[in-house]
């Protein structure tokens, strides 16, 4: 679609409804000007977009604790549905209530801390039980100091220790120290005692324990061990409490969930036309808007402007650098996701979605090649977009899986493949005969094992078909850029040679007079191809550069080559349909076997749909992208992404006056 540049002159007064309108309607991007214009300066926003954007994170923050303690019930389908719909007049409703909601996530936030701390408090406190058990069975606290006649020194060793191995390492070290000793635990790596010592050889009693490796306890206390464990244990127990009311807390605030939602969505609509604000020039009584607008709808926004505000318009012609907005019919418009995970057009390329849309659906069908699947797909969609009414992105997603689920269906009745050969395995597994899907049907079918020879030709047919589309739109590129030599030498040259090779290859099986056809338009070609296509070089460099051009032929055959996986992966879809089948139906007549056969068509199914659905939609990209864009597609352009309300959860009703 045309883009044309816009500017939007208004009264300051006016500014905040106008933006307001402008952000509904989506029509325009608003361009960032890096020069202020003359006798104009941008306003500063970044203290309150800063407010709004805290405010977005708060609540994203509320959000994911109540889904971590009281998760919202959703279906396996929830995905699929689409913003609530609210009246424009509720965002005022919504302002006026966002404080409180504000207060509501900051306690959500503020009892998930207290969680969080009383957390590391109960791993403190274990930590501290499990080093008071040693010592269970002291009856003095940790911390006793000594008598004015006794030393007393309570720790341990980093060993296994009895009380007569222990006394006699001490009195090795020295036998002047007179001492007691009392064992209170002994494991593989730790002896925990209560060591006695007059208290005059209390320096003598330190040097020995030192140079045994001695340690004081880590948290000394002046409790009886027994007592501080029962005092730690009772704190547990107040922890676990709070805790517990903690939870209860936020989860009765669950119910709150949705106005947390659509409060987050209020700010972040906020923060976004801020962020606009500051990129406007403004004077003490008007502002100016600057931006692009599709040429389709120039007039909505006269018509806007002229309801909302008394303000100026200019319209210009866009740039090289201007955005890009695409513009399809319903068949083509879901294949606008595919073209822009690749890239956005540039201005001089041509939209390639109608091209890429119907040569996706063709290649995913042929892949996934099941009538049976194809029509799941179909009737699911079609369900999922009747009851659900997802948003716009989603919808084109899904109609983009049901345009394939119908070309599915149409190439599964071509290989004779419904479900595999379900119905056919079925009719012989009651009636115990011995019929086919071939006999079955009242058509001619192609079986993808016995005529892979023939399909795998059709495949590189059809491949070569995508590639001289591809070459087409090249050629219609530089022919529209007036570039003459380029569309007839560089494009239209391989065009009628890799034509040239279609015939001979054809003429291999018919008759000679095609085969010569064929063979003199390639040589032809070849030729063309070696005065061309070193005409940007001097001297000798012409002919070198016209031979080796005829290597890329090379490219073309491995491209053509890479339409092979079109029988690979039709193959494949057939193959494991066919073999869940079979073991379905070996478990025999009775009704265990019918429960087993029920079992493994269902798992089986469903296992083969999720892998060659998924390998489909993967190759069929792949040879879009790699086949068919590499010869004509640039990219590079910009999206064009219009000032409007990007929410999460809400959107705004349209009027439908």
């Amino acid at each position: 679609m045309k883009m044309k540049t816009v500017r939007i002159v208004a009264l300051r007064e006016d500014r905040k409804r106008l933006l307001e309108h402008l952000q509904d309607s989506a029509l325009i991007q608003v361009k960032k000007c890096e020069k202020d214009l003359d006798g104009f300066s941008k306003i500063d926003m970044t203290s309150q977009m800063q407010i709004f954007e805290r405010n977005v994170v708060l609540t994203e923050q509320a959000l994911k604790i109540l889904d971590k303690y009281s998760r919202e019930k959703s279906g396996l389908l929830a995905s699929f549905k689409g913003r609530q719909e609210i009246d424009p007049d509720e965002i005022g409703v919504i302002a006026s209530k966002s404080s409180e909601i504000m207060r509501v996530c900051n306690t959500i936030i503020e009892l998930n801390k207290t969680i969080a701390d009383n957390n590391a408090e109960k791993v403190r406190i274990n930590t501290s039980l499990n080093q008071l058990e040693a010592w269970k069975s002291l009856d003095i606290p940790l911390n006793t100091r000594d008598t004015k006649s006794t030393a007393v020194f309570i720790g341990s060793l980093p060993r296994s220790l009895t009380e007569e191995q222990l006394k006699s390492e001490i009195a090795a070290e020295n036998q002047k120290l007179e001492f007691e000793v009392e064992i209170e635990y002994s494991a593989d790596n730790m002896t925990c005692f209560v060591l006695f010592a007059p208290i005059s050889q209390k320096s003598m009693a330190e040097d020995v324990l030192r140079t045994l490796g001695f340690a004081k306890p880590m948290s000394p206390t002046h409790h009886i061990p027994k007592v501080k464990a029962e005092k730690l244990k009772k704190k547990l127990e107040d922890i676990e409490t709070s805790n517990e009311k903690a939870v209860k807390d936020i989860v009765s605030l669950a119910q709150r969930r949705e106005e947390i939602k659509v409060t987050q969505d209020y700010f972040r609509i906020r923060a976004d036309k801020y962020n606009v604000i500051s990129e406007l020039d403004h004077t003490r009584h008007l502002f100016v808007i600057n931006g692009y607008i599709p040429e389709d709808d120039c007039d909505k926004l006269q018509k806007l402007c002229d309801r909302i505000a008394v303000c100026y318009i200019e319209f210009g012609e866009a740039e090289d650098d201007a955005p890009v907005k695409l513009k399809n019919n319903r068949f083509a418009k879901p294949a606008q996701n595919i073209l822009t995970m690749y890239a956005a057009p540039s201005h001089g390329d041509i939209d390639p979605t109608p091209i890429l849309a119907f040569f996706f659906y063709f290649f995913f069908g042929m892949m996934f090649s099941d009538a049976g699947y194809g029509l799941l797909m179909v009737v699911a969609i079609g369900i999922v977009l009747k009851v659900f009414k997802p948003d716009e992105r989603m919808r084109d997603n899904l109609k983009l899986f049901q345009y394939c689920g119908v070309s599915t269906m149409i190439w599964g009745l071509i290989f004779g493949s419904i479900f595999g050969d379900a119905p056919a395995s079925l009719y012989n597994y009651f009636t115990g005969s011995n019929i086919t899907m071939a006999q079955m049907l009242p058509w001619p079918t192609l079986d993808a094992q016995k005529d892979a020879l023939l399909l795998m030709v059709i495949s590189i047919a059809f491949g070569l078909v995508h590639i001289l589309v591809g070459m087409g739109c090249k050629f219609y590129v530089c022919f529209k850029n007036k570039d003459y030599a380029a569309a007839f030498f560089d494009t239209g040259l391989w065009m009628l040679m890799l034509v040239g090779f279609a015939v001979l290859a054809v003429g291999m099986i018919t008759s000679q007079t095609v085969l010569y056809i064929g063979a003199g338009i390639a040589i032809a070609c070849a030729v063309g191809l070696i005065l061309t296509q070193g005409r940007k070089k001097k001297g000798i460099g012409k002919v070198i550069g016209g031979v080796a051009s005829l290597y890329d032929i090379t490219s073309y055959v491995s491209d053509l080559l890479s339409y092979s996986r079109l029988l690979a992966l039709g193959l494949t879809t057939g193959v494991m349909a066919q073999v869940f089948n079979m073991l379905s139906t070996m478990f025999g007549k009775s009704i265990m076997g019918f429960i087993f056969m029920v079992v493994i068509m269902l798992v089986g199914h469903a296992i083969n749909i999720g892998l060659n659905a998924l390998g489909s939609y993967v190759h069929t990209m792949r040879l879009q992208y790699v086949e068919m864009f590499s010869k004509f597609y640039e990219g590079g352009g910009q999206e064009f992404e219009p000032f409007s309300l990007k929410s999460k959860y809400i959107k705004i009703q349209e009027d439908k006056k």
